[in-house]
């Protein structure tokens, strides 16, 4: 009996597959993750939208500026902005809730940060990029609006640059 249940995941996909119902569920399941429709406020107090960043790739890093990891890796971050932005590339910095704001003013400002700074003083962007509750988080968006790359901790700027240089080539 044990073998016969074991087998029925198995059955499904088989039937499925019959049915021509495989290639659709495939389909489905490689559907890109697109990023979510949100809405920020920059240290300058302009508020805008993900959405007016279509057509850019787009990197979301999460920080704070309590967080080592977070802090070490700005040069990399500016960096890199400076390396592709004449490509179309942008990075939004979203400091985390817990964050203060002059805190991170100061810091964006004692760093000259060349990017936009996002202060997400209630969470919810947070929460809408899938709960993000580590620092460093990002999460690089291709020109579609679609979720490429998620990198919880350290950002593998390595692999990044070679993939943000294939993304912005892409029309």
């Amino acid at each position: 009996m044990k073998f016969v249940r074991a087998l029925a995941p198995l059955a499904s996909i088989v039937l499925a597959s019959a049915a021509g119902l495989l290639p659709a569920m495939l389909a489905a399941c490689s559907r890109a993750e697109q990023a979510p429709a949100v809405s920020y406020t920059l240290l300058d107090g302009r508020r805008s939208e993900l959405a007016a960043l279509r057509g850019h790739v787009v990197l979301v890093n999460f920080w704070a500026t309590s967080c080592a990891p977070c802090v070490e890796e700005m040069p990399a971050l500016a960096a890199n902005w400076r390396r592709f932005s004449p490509q179309g590339f942008e990075t939004l910095a979203v400091s985390m809730s817990y964050d203060a704001p002059a805190l991170v003013a100061g810091f964006a400002q004692s760093r000259a940060l060349p990017f936009p700074v996002v202060i997400d003083n209630t969470g919810e962007i947070a929460h809408r990029f899938g709960d993000v509750q580590y620092t460093p988080t990002s999460v690089l968006i291709n020109k579609r609006g679609e979720i490429v790359r998620r990198w919880v901790g350290k950002t593998d700027f390595a692999a990044l640059a070679p993939l943000i240089a294939r993304l912005a080539a892409e029309s």
